[in-house]
């Protein structure tokens, strides 16, 4: 069995397969075009959720929430970030149900057009000054609305690259999609870092922060074609029908196979964990309780973006030589030692925080790599699709949706200590549903 959007066993008839759909049709059908397909896909949907989550720091404490203090206006803000990872595995359900009675091209057009048309109705948003707190609903219906759209975009591609994967080279079809989100950010935090270095405080709050919402949505746009392209060409679809990659019913997936979908998910917990607290929570410490800029803050991030992706990369190499859960064991063991170390590099002036900063990036890289579906490879063939999903949805729910919430929370009434209990506490999770999922292995077999 493999697990879908990351490592799989080898399948040595997928080149046969290729030519075999070449036979029924006139196009050309190489993983390279799936990995394209892949990367913009992931980009434009890491792009969204940056854009929302910087603005989250920088915009919204002061447009929706003047009659607060800074520190619970982000707090707020943060509340509202996470109704999307609230709402996701919600979207797969009802995505699920959408696709098997009109198909995956229609479900995946359904999903992105949704996602870009709550993500340009952000650009829209009028300030609590103007209409009160219809603008506060409004972005709570905007936000849940991208989380039930995220839910409606697995398409497959993810799956269908890993099952060409030779089987020496796992890790590096793994770690493929995960670099949409160093793209994203990337992207994002540039955006955010030359208007606010460009305008004044009053222009950027005013309209400034509107212009990365309208780019969102282009860049949906963008994609929605190369996704189209390859989910409803017939080769792919035959592809896809023959590796078994279809939906099936969510509460069927949770009666028969829900402790897998729990595995899958407890077992990238401490990548996830640390994925916004890398990228959103520092932003918001850093601005409030730190006299380093804005715009610098975002270039280091940037930086450690890069660096992210190189990890990413490098990730696929090692896991090829020493196993993607053994890597991820290694990286969660890691990723531990370093929460030790959040107290006293935020505590230590701008050269700490920027350490703290490139660092975690790289762990990030490293871990999250190959953090999707490493264990659910036990799903069995026909809940392999949704069940995939179902996991990450889970992995995004318990590991990064409240994890800026509860870190700044926490570290502003307790200090820095806790956002150190609550990565290691990712860590350790890891390591329990991987030790699990082995125990569970050498049973079975």
């Amino acid at each position: 069995m493999y697990s879908p959007g990351s490592a799989a066993l080898p399948v040595p008839g997928f080149e046969s397969s290729v030519s075999l759909a070449r036979a029924h049709t006139d196009e050309d059908v190489t993983p390279g075009e799936i990995a394209v397909g892949v990367i913009i896909g992931r980009s434009s949907e890491y792009f969204d959720f940056f854009v929302f989550g910087i603005a989250s720091v920088l915009v919204f404490p002061s447009l929706l929430f003047p009659f607060m203090s800074r520190l619970d206006g982000t707090l707020m803000a943060f509340a509202i970030f996470a109704l999307a990872f609230v709402a996701r595995p919600v979207g797969t359900a009802i995505s699920m149900a959408v696709q098997r009675r009109w198909g995956r091209g229609t479900k995946l057009t359904l999903a992105l057009f949704l996602l870009g048309a709550c993500t340009a109705g952000m650009a829209f948003l009028p300030s609590y000054a103007s209409v009160g707190s219809t603008a506060i609903v409004a972005l709570v219906i905007l936000r849940i609305g991208q989380g039930l759209a995220l839910g409606g975009t697995w398409d497959g591609l993810p799956s269908l690259l890993a099952m060409s994967a030779p089987q020496q080279r796992r890790g590096w079809f793994a770690m493929i999609g995960q670099l949409g989100a160093p793209v994203g950010f990337v992207l994002a935090a540039s955006l955010f870092a030359y208007l606010y270095g460009s305008l004044s405080t009053a222009e950027f709050l005013d309209w400034g922060w509107r212009y990365p919402f309208f780019v969102a949505f282009a860049i949906n746009v963008v994609a929605l074609f190369a996704r189209l392209r390859l989910v409803v060409g017939q080769s792919y679809a035959e592809l896809l029908q023959q590796r078994e990659l279809q939906p099936v019913s969510v509460s069927q997936v949770v009666r028969d196979e829900g402790g897998n979908v729990l595995i899958g998910a407890f077992a990238a917990l401490a990548s996830f964990a640390l994925f916004h607290l890398a990228t959103v929570f520092p932003l918001s410490w850093i601005v409030m309780y730190s006299e380093q800029s804005i715009t610098e803050v975002l270039s280091v991030q940037i930086v450690g973006a890069f660096l992210a992706a190189g990890a990413i990369m490098l990730s696929g190499r090692l896991a090829d030589r020493i196993g993607r859960r053994n890597l991820l064991g290694s990286m969660a063991v890691l990723i531990g030692l370093f929460s030790f170390a959040v107290p006293w590099l935020l505590g230590a002036g701008s050269a700490g925080n920027n350490v703290f900063l490139l660092v975690g990036f790289v762990l990030l890289g490293l871990s999250y790599g190959q953090a999707s579906g490493t264990v659910t490879a036990n799903f069995s063939a026909q809940y392999r699709y949704t069940g995939a999903a179902l996991s990450a949805d889970l992995a995004w729910l318990l590991g990064a949706g409240f994890a800026p919430l509860v870190a700044l929370g926490l570290s502003a009434k307790f200090g820095l200590g806790a956002v150190s209990v609550y990565l290691l506490s990712g860590a350790v999770c890891t390591l329990a549903a991987l030790r699990i999922n082995r125990l569970i292995e050498r049973r079975e077999s």
